[in-house]
């Protein structure tokens, strides 16, 4: 009908017809359950870019508005067998909002609140001609006089509802005016029936408190039943490559690890353009750049380089993501700065563990290419001896381990704190770096004294390597690090694995340097 003001369905019925299109209409009955309820109806779904945010805002769309007839377009789709399809099909007055249509230029910043308002009244006047006068109340104002004249309410679907402070990083006079104009369309007024809103960000925090508290949110950080409609789920997936004939397990390797709730989700654009090209690669560089992560990553907050290493390697990392403001400006320490890089869809997140971890493949080559410049000296030549390390703990050759260690510290030194215990541990992890293609992610027994730490590398299934069982000690000698591992029975940790296992105990001395002695070990 309007651009704004109950749209047509063109652009969910352009998603359906498409190649690749997986149904995720079941969605809907989720948010018919939330309809004309005060203490739920207001509901904001963050996710990163290209994980079919845009799409579930034309879908609610096409289904709840009074300006077309989406009955075709869901036919045989999953909503259809719900209870309430039919009650609310194409049947509520539905404003939709793309905010970033009135923000594309730095220009814009001081008048689309204006021109957002502007737009929905126009459409609202061809609707309801004279039965609202505009003041200085604006659209909030004239939507309460439709209301108080039809007792007719409005669905609200807002898209990239956060693209201001992604755009006006730094203007919080901007971002403040932003946040009391969607606190004065929605708080307390009898005209929302639904309001749903979608973005890269959780809703902006001023001090303990959000400006629109009244969202509830469903974040990477907390799903809830929204997790399995926001990017594709293992089961799709796997349907997609046998569908296309792609490698599954190769597809699982490079696109998969984003743990959403219970799911495994993929990034929707990565398969599609896999499907599409054949070609197995990073395609994040089509939605973001290496150097918006190069950004976050090179802040100076201590343990920041350090957790990225241990992430590297394949470990997770626990953090606090409580304190994160849910803007790109404000940062207290590394845990926030970790929680926008979640957020933004470089980490992925265990609710159970609160740890985060770069999920796959495809995001690791994007580290990669980050820490390649800038604040990182030394780490990619100490990365590319970690084949040569590897070879030689293989063949017990410790001489040439300790001189490879040696190296290492040298090239990494500017970056660690070596005498620190987080930084010992990262020191192995960068050594052992390319032991990824041969073991499992690295198990770690955080330090319980001064100055060691302890790595555990098991094999990957049908590997024939032998596990390998580190320990690192600080001015003390390597014989004392193997011994430990014997005293304290570390080697015998992996019962159900029957393979040969190597002792390795490194050393550092301020004087002697580094020192290494490797043992087969011998079962009892």
């Amino acid at each position: 009908m309007g651009l704004y003001l109950n749209p047509e369905n063109e652009a969910f019925r352009q998603a359906v017809t498409d190649d690749i299109y997986i149904d995720k209409t079941k969605m809907i009955a989720i948010m018919n359950q939330k309809l004309n309820k005060s203490r739920v109806k207001y509901v904001c779904v963050s996710r990163p870019r290209r994980f079919g945010k845009s799409m579930a805002a034309d879908m609610l769309a096409a289904y709840y508005s009074k300006g077309c007839d989406s009955t075709e377009l869901f036919a045989d789709r999953k909503i259809e067998k719900e209870e309430s399809f039919r009650k609310h099909l194409n049947q509520h007055n539905v404003i939709r909002i793309d905010i970033q249509r009135f923000l594309f230029d730095e220009a814009h910043l001081d008048i689309f609140i204006d021109k957002i308002q502007e737009a929905v009244i126009k459409d609202l006047r061809e609707e309801y001609g004279d039965y609202f006068t505009v003041d200085q109340y604006g659209l909030p104002g004239v939507l309460g006089q439709i209301y108080g004249r039809t007792k007719q309410g409005f669905i609200f679907i807002i898209d990239e509802w956060d693209c201001v402070f992604r755009f006006a990083k730094e203007q919080q006079e901007i971002q403040k005016a932003y946040l009391d104009f969607l606190r004065g369309l929605f708080k307390g007024a009898e005209y929302v029936e639904l309001a749903y809103m979608t973005g890269i960000l959780p809703i902006k925090k001023y001090g303990e408190h959000s400006a629109i508290n009244i969202f509830k949110e469903f974040s990477m950080l907390n799903p809830g039943p929204f997790a399995e409609y926001f990017g594709f789920t293992e089961g799709e997936v796997e349907g997609l490559c046998k569908r296309y004939n792609v490698d599954y397990g190769k597809t699982r390797e490079w696109y998969d690890g984003y743990l959403i709730g219970d799911f495994h989700i993929y990034n929707p654009q990565a398969v599609t353009e896999l499907i599409d090209s054949g070609v197995f690669r990073s395609y994040w560089t089509g939605t973001e750049t290496y150097e918006a992560l190069k950004i976050y990553i090179d802040m100076d907050f201590d343990g920041l380089k350090e957790t990225v290493i241990r992430m590297l390697s394949n470990v997770s990392c626990e953090i606090d993501p409580s304190t994160c403001q849910n803007d790109m400006t404000t940062f207290k320490g590394k845990d926030d700065v970790l929680t926008l890089l979640l957020h933004l869809g470089y980490l992925s997140f265990d609710e159970k563990s609160s740890k985060v971890f770069i999920p796959n493949r495809e995001i690791a080559m994007e580290f990669m290419r980050s820490v390649k410049t800038g604040g990182w000296d030394g780490l990619i030549q100490a990365l590319e001896r970690s084949n040569e390390l590897l070879k030689k703990t293989w063949e017990l050759d410790g001489e040439a381990v300790a001189a490879e260690m040696a190296a290492i510290h040298r090239e990494t030194a500017s970056m660690l704190k070596y005498s620190n215990e987080n930084s010992l541990t990262c020191t192995i992890l960068i050594a052992y770096y390319s032991a990824k293609a041969y073991y499992m992610n690295p198990l770690l027994e955080l330090p319980s004294g001064k100055g060691y730490a302890d790595v555990v590398y098991l094999p990957k299934r049908d590997i024939d390597k032998p596990a390998l069982v580190v320990e690192l000690k600080w001015n003390q000698s390597a014989e004392s690090a193997v011994a430990q591992i014997k005293e304290r029975k570390y080697a015998d940790w992996p019962k159900e694995y029957t393979g040969k296992i190597l002792l390795i105990g490194i050393a550092y001395d301020d004087r002697k340097g580094h020192t290494c002695i490797i043992e087969e070990y011998t079962r009892p």
